[in-house]
């Protein structure tokens, strides 16, 4: 099974990278687990006029739509998604692989996610109340679905 995480913004900070990276290759053969990074655009206009955060947000939209594996369960990070326990997350990531689509999870950029792609997704989740760097939700999504799979599995990652 294949999860895809498609993100918005090609430069991270090294720790950044490093720690995605370790968590990624701690999966078992059998749950592919990825990180794609997509374009963000320039933001070189007034930050504060909606039209043009619509507008940069739909053309990041149209890359990450072209990222998405085919069949893909797409899941969108989003501030009024699911908010989910870690032991949820379990459940829902125990679906996913009893369903066997791919699962395209998405972060969005500096200005979030496209309305249009946000209600296309099959599922919201957020991850927290509070605003995290779009670096550190890698680094937590990743770690939490690794923790997620330590639940489901046995593996005493996870400890309660």
């Amino acid at each position: 099974m294949l999860i895809r995480i498609l993100a918005v913004g090609q430069r991270s900070p090294r720790w950044v990278d490093e720690a995605v990276s370790d968590y990624l290759k701690r999966f078992p053969s059998g749950l592919d687990v990825e990180l794609v990074a997509v374009k963000t655009e320039n933001r070189t206009g007034d930050p504060t006029r909606r039209t043009e955060a619509a507008t940069l947000m739909a053309r990041e939209a149209e890359r990450l739509r072209a990222k998405l594996p085919p069949r893909a369960r797409v899941v969108v990070l989003d501030e009024h998604g699911d908010d989910l326990r870690t032991t949820a997350l379990a459940r829902r990531l125990q679906q996913w692989q009893q369903a066997a689509d791919p699962v395209a999870i998405l972060i969005g950029g500096p200005d979030g996610l496209d309305a249009g792609l946000k209600a296309e997704a099959q599922e919201r989740i957020r991850l927290s109340s509070l605003t995290l760097p779009h670096a550190l939700v890698r680094v937590l999504l990743a770690e939490q679905l690794y923790r997620a799979w330590s639940i489901n599995a046995g593996h005493p990652y996870h400890r309660e």
